[in-house]
């Protein structure tokens, strides 16, 4: 027998399988970096590692009692990994790949009302704050408030946001390019690190898109700056431009790059 005879074959998938592993692992080492989902999946490994040696030792009683902690195992990993798994699935959700095939068909002509009542609101100083449903589901934010399903105007986010208007207290929500609803309760930013010159529109606007991966529109009623928040970051002082092609890259991921030159 040859030293050939004992070298395993390696093929050029497998060096792509070990390569993709690797990447993975990497993106997940990034992912929960600086979480306390670091602290459990070391708890979890040790776990792991105990239940090896018991039954490489054939301890019969730690045998039986890892055997019934593995029923639940899977049950436990979600219950435990919750709110990393939610961030992980809205992760994916995003992927311009996956949306391309999701997306909800163009919305030039509602975000041009949008940019114009925003634009209007802001020279008068109307606070204002409105969230884009994306790819996460905004139901349970929706049902808090007074359902509309109206269509998306300039004149109609106006009205809502008028100080004397009922409905102007609260966020309106838009999905598939109708208003849902006025009124609605955001979950508010409990991050400390938030500048203690944002009230508490921008508080909620930063806590929506903490748990969601919604867009969210804010006007400032003191000083009538636009701000806009994705994924946890508040960006303050965005032009009408701005705002416009930020609405059409998040809720109209498919339209070319030449059609978005166009349009601007």
């Amino acid at each position: 027998m040859t030293l050939f005879d004992w070298v395993i074959p390696i093929r050029v998938v497998d060096l792509i399988e070990i390569g993709l592993v690797a990447w993975i692992l990497y993106k997940l080492y990034q992912w929960m970096r600086g979480t306390i989902a670091v602290q459990i999946f070391v708890g979890v490994l040790a776990l792991y590692l105990i239940q090896v040696l018991v039954t490489a030792a054939d301890m019969t009683m730690l045998q039986a009692l890892f055997g019934s902690i593995g029923d639940v195992f899977v049950l436990a990993v979600i219950v435990l990994f919750q709110p990393e798994i939610r961030r992980l699935l809205l992760l994916v959700g995003q992927n311009p790949l996956v949306r391309r095939f999701m997306s909800s068909p163009a919305q030039e002509e509602r975000i041009s009302s949008i940019v114009a009542a925003v634009n209007e609101m802001s020279e008068r100083k109307i606070g204002a704050l409105i969230a884009f449903e994306r790819s996460a589901g905004l139901r349970g934010y929706i049902e808090t408030g007074a359902q509309l399903h109206a269509y998306i105007t300039r004149d109609l986010l106006l009205t809502i946001f008028y100080s004397q208007n009922p409905l102007h207290d609260g966020a309106v929500i838009v999905r598939n390019g109708r208003i849902e609803a006025a009124r609605c309760i955001l979950p508010v930013s409990a991050n400390m690190n938030i500048a203690s010159d944002l009230g508490l529109r921008h508080r909620a606007a930063i806590g929506l898109t903490e748990q969601t991966d919604a867009l969210v529109v804010v006007v400032s009623e003191q000083t009538g700056v636009i701000s806009v928040s994705v994924e946890g970051r508040l960006e303050r002082n965005v032009t009408s431009g701005d705002l416009r092609l930020k609405l059409l890259q998040a809720l109209s991921p498919q339209l070319t790059p030449a059609k978005e030159k166009t349009d601007g």
